[in-house]
This record gives C-alpha cells, sequence and structure tokens, in this order.
C-alpha cells in the first residue's frame, strides 16, 4: 500500500502514470474505421529526441504535394494519408533538429552521452513545428510528444479546428473542447484559453510553457459546423449560439404558418438540435408577447372576456413528437451501414396531432444527405396526419464538400447538390453542368493558390428557396399525405449567431485555404467522369 503513495514508483511501474499524456477518441470522417487508423501515431527510434508520438483532428488538401517532398527526400511512405505525411513531415525536421544539434555539440568536445543529454536541453520545438508545417494546406489541431517529454499542440492559421488549453502551477492540459477541460479539471470558463490561429502551444520537459507562432495567421474562418452540430452543447458559448440560431428562425416559421399557433405544433429532431429549439420557442414567444401588447394597448376596450381569455393563454403548442433511440447516431455510422439503422432510428408519439387540422413544425439542426428525414421521419410523423409538415434545419443549405474534418466529403450525397441537378435537368440547363465540368477540369492545371471554385455556378441560377421547395420533393416519401415543406437558415444569420466561427465553406463555397477549391472542382470531376467520358450520374441518391 506504501507504494501506491510512492509517485516515481508509480511512474516506473504503472501504465498511465507518466508525466506526458496523449490520447484522441477518434471520429473517423476519411479513411477506414480500424485499429491501424487510431490515434496516437507513433514514429520510434533508438534514440530518446528522435522518437515522436502524435494525435489530433487534422486533414489536409495537399497530401498528394507533401508526399512529393517526402519522395525528394528519399523517403518511401508506407501509405498515402495525411496522418503518415504529417508524422513524417515532423519527423523528418525533428531528425534535421538533432542532427544540427549533434554536430554542433561534438565540435565543442563533448562524449556521446552527454550529447544526449544536451540536445534533449535545447531541442528547438517551435523551429521545427515551422519548418514541418510550412507548406501544409489544410485544418488541423495536432497534439505531439517527442521522447524525452518535450510537447506541444499545434492549431492552423485560420482557426478551421478548435483547440482549448489550460495550465497551472501543476498541470498543462489541451483538448479540441472546453467542456472536457472544465469538467476534468472543475475549472472556469474563463480559465480555459483557445490556441491562437498560426500558434503553438509549446510545453517543454522542465516545465515551461509558451505560446509560440509557427505560421503567419490568415483571415479567422473557424469551422461553424462545430457550433451547430459537431462540438458539445455544453461549452456556454456554443449553447447560446446555438439558442440564437433557433431564434433567427422564429420569423421564416411564423410566416411559413401564416401565424396559426392555434393549429401548429413545434417539436424537433434529432436530440442535437434540442439547444436551437429552445431558441426557436423564445422566438415564437416574443412573438406572442409583442401580439398580446399590441392588443391590449390599441384594442383591449372591444374584447370580450372570452377573446381576452383567448389572447392571455396565447402560447406556442411544444411537443416531443420525435422519439430517438440515444445509442444510434447515423451521421457518424459508415456509409454501409447508414439505410438500414435510420429506418430503426425514430418512433413517434400519437394523439397529439389535430388530424388533417395541425401543422407540425420539427427543427433540425442540419440536413446533409436527408437520408433520415425521407426514410425515416417524415414517415412516421405522416402516420399522425397533420396537415402539413415544415421541416427547419438550423444550418443553411450544405452544398459543397468539407475537406478539413467534417464528415461531408462526398458531394453527390448531399440534397441541396441533388436538387440543383435535377433543377438544372428539368430547365433543360445541361450546358451549365457541362460548362462547370470543362471548368473544373482545366482548374487542375493550375497551381492551387490560383484556381477558383467553379462548382458556385451549379447553384447560381436558383434561389435558395427554390432549391428548398426542390428539396422538398425529393425527401417527401412515396404515399406521404402531409405537404411537406423545408426551411433553411441563411447565411447571414448563421454569421450573427456565430460571429468568431465564420468559416461556411461548406454552406457557401468560399474556401479557407487555396486547397479547398482543388478539393471541390475534383470532387465534381470525380461524379462526372467515368473513364474520361463526360457522364452525369443520375444523383438521386435518396429517392426510390
Amino acid at each position: 500500500p506504501e507504494l501506491m503513495q510512492d509517485t516515481e514508483w508509480l511512474k516506473n511501474n504503472v501504465s498511465f502514470i507518466g508525466e506526458v499524456l496523449l490520447g484522441h477518441l477518434r471520429y473517423g470522417t476519411h479513411g477506414k474505421n480500424s485499429i491501424e487508423n487510431c490515434h496516437p501515431f507513433l514514429r520510434q527510434n533508438n534514440w530518446m529526441t528522435r522518437n515522436l508520438v502524435i494525435a489530433g483532428n487534422f486533414n489536409m488538401t495537399n497530401v498528394d504535394e507533401l508526399l512529393e517532398q517526402l519522395y525528394e527526400l528519399g523517403q518511401h511512405p508506407k501509405e498515402k494519408a495525411d496522418t503518415v505525411t504529417v508524422l513524417e513531415k515532423i519527423g523528418h525536421f525533428l531528425d534535421d533538429e538533432n542532427q544540427e544539434l549533434f554536430d554542433q555539440y561534438k565540435k565543442e568536445g563533448y562524449d556521446n552521452v552527454a550529447i544526449t543529454h544536451k540536445i534533449s536541453d535545447h531541442l528547438d520545438i517551435p523551429n521545427i513545428l515551422r519548418r514541418s508545417a510550412k507548406t501544409w494546406d489544410g485544418g488541423y489541431s495536432i497534439c505531439g510528444m517527442v521522447g524525452n517529454g518535450d510537447s506541444f499542440i499545434m492549431r492552423d492559421p485560420a482557426g478551421i479546428r478548435p483547440a482549448y488549453y489550460y495550465y497551472d502551477d501543476e498541470i498543462v492540459v489541451a483538448a479540441s473542447e472546453r467542456p472536457a477541460l472544465q469538467t476534468a479539471f472543475n475549472i472556469q470558463f474563463k480559465d480555459v484559453k483557445e490556441i491562437d490561429p498560426g500558434h503553438a502551444l509549446i510545453i517543454k520537459k522542465n516545465g515551461e510553457v509558451s505560446m509560440e507562432q509557427f505560421r503567419e495567421p490568415t483571415e479567422r474562418l473557424s469551422c461553424s459546423f462545430e457550433r451547430i452540430y459537431f462540438s458539445k452543447g455544453s461549452d456556454v458559448e456554443i449553447y447560446r449560439e446555438r439558442k440564437q440560431l433557433g431564434r433567427l428562425l422564429s420569423d421564416k416559421i411564423l410566416e411559413a404558418v401564416n401565424y396559426d399557433l392555434k393549429n401548429t405544433v413545434f417539436s424537433f429532431i434529432p436530440n442535437t438540435a434540442e439547444v436551437a429549439f429552445y431558441g426557436m420557442v423564445d422566438g415564437v414567444q416574443q412573438y406572442v408577447r409583442r401580439h398580446q401588447k399590441d392588443i391590449l394597448l390599441h384594442k383591449k376596450e372591444e374584447l370580450s372576456d372570452e377573446q381576452l381569455e383567448a389572447l392571455l393563454s396565447l402560447a406556442p403548442r411544444v411537443e416531443k413528437l420525435a422519439v430517438k433511440d440515444v445509442k444510434l447516431r447515423t451521421f457518424i455510422t459508415q456509409d454501409a451501414d447508414r439505410s438500414e439503422m435510420v429506418a430503426h432510428v425514430y418512433d413517434t408519439t400519437y394523439g397529439i396531432i389535430n388530424n388533417h387540422q395541425d401543422t407540425l413544425v420539427a427543427l433540425d439542426d442540419s440536413i446533409v444527405r436527408g437520408t433520415t428525414l425521407k426514410q425515416s421521419i417524415i414517415k412516421i410523423v405522416d402516420r399522425l396526419h397533420p396537415k402539413k409538415i415544415i421541416i427547419v434545419s438550423s444550418a443553411p443549405q450544405i452544398r459543397y464538400p468539407d475537406c478539413y474534418g467534417i464528415d461531408m466529403s462526398r458531394m453527390g450525397q448531399f440534397v441541396a447538390f441533388d436538387a440543383a441537378i435535377q433543377l438544372l435537368t428539368e430547365r433543360g440547363m445541361w450546358q451549365v453542368i457541362e460548362d462547370v465540368y470543362t471548368k473544373c477540369k482545366a482548374s487542375l492545371l493550375l497551381p492551387k493558390e490560383e484556381i477558383v471554385n467553379h462548382v458556385k455556378e451549379i447553384y447560381k441560377p436558383f434561389t435558395p428557396e427554390e432549391i428548398s421547395a426542390k428539396i422538398a420533393q425529393i425527401i417527401t416519401p412515396k404515399g406521404t399525405v402531409a405537404e411537406v415543406e423545408v426551411i433553411y437558415q441563411s447565411l447571414e444569420n448563421l454569421h450573427e449567431a456565430c460571429p468568431k466561427n465564420k468559416g461556411d465553406w461548406y454552406f457557401s463555397g468560399n474556401y479557407p485555404t487555396p486547397g479547398g477549391n482543388k478539393v471541390v472542382n475534383k470532387a465534381f470531376i470525380v461524379l462526372m467522369v467515368i473513364n474520361d467520358d463526360f457522364v452525369c450520374f443520375n444523383f438521386m441518391t435518396i429517392i426510390d
């Protein structure tokens, strides 16, 4: 028992009692979900200061370019993946740093054992990161440890991926989300800081902590989808932003139901939309209070007791109609399993909707593929016999692939893209598709810094409302009796709700790095080309 109080003995004899720990709960947005793809990744070496371990949230758009640089060094990476290129890039310059220090101290007359200790004391981690990340194009928050105990946490120049940290006299800790630190260490919101874009938090083995710039920061375009869906809603900033996203939709919703609150039921799907739903209800309640105040100020004398009672009791009808199995989360399910899962995720509460009289308003955090709506939710809630079903998205239309770490990389699966292609087809505008294909193909010959996003032209002929109307048709299953309408958040309201996270490339097509434009153009070509022949696929991927 006395050994359990001996920290030196514990560090040497018990797992996970070291002074520097690194782990990662990985959700793979690219590549395979296998043990080989689990972080951390290790680059082993017999010399302590040449050992490197990394883990993080990152996707590089220029993996081919980075691999070519490794080939030019004479390396032969075992696979074509950004995890390998990042590990080997940092590892190469770590080796360089070691060799330069070794040569320096050898000239000064130190023996090899002494040199090992000198290198450990004088490794210049910021310089290694500056040299390593010089040509990276992507979004990343990457943690790394060197075998001697030096460690770092680095964040991309646009601040695309989140990274937070806290330190005091005893600990230094970093994570991709603030609540993880608050819960684990019982610390206050104000004590948790963000790592600045283009900077790295450096922790030396002797406990020295510093924030060092390794790349010139660009315009801050932090990922807004983190705030809408991906990050935990227990972060107070994210909680408030999600409520505001819902609140800003209330005017559109009230117009859609013709301000008829008596015959409208408000609900939400899935559970991740709950906070935005509270905001939406707040917005409707604000309208109710304004309406009541206006009537009481100007028409009070005209009201009977019954009318006054009806006015004062006016309130949004809020119900939980879609009941989700919390064990199943289809957005983060592998493609092969998603269709089978969505049919079994939801059930509904019967007896609340007035048959063929009530309008059902259901708030979703976002609509990516439309699969769950078509195959499960709309089918189920239509059994309640509403007059109309209005699906509301707290996010704008997802039109373009993400290439920085969110699982929205396949443009052909986006219901908004599907809708635009169908509208072009119906209106005989095939030339637009062919022109975009030609421009995208030509752009591949340009340096990535000169490439623009030509896929924007697919959406240009249509208003957001036209695309929303087509999406409503696409996600409506055969046999649905109720009318279905879809309402999306606007980009302007998104930026108002999330003022610090204005990265919106999946909605707007405005990518934060040059590599993003190259990725979106290549994605369009892949969809359109088989064996170099122009082929337009049937994009009705979610239609029976």
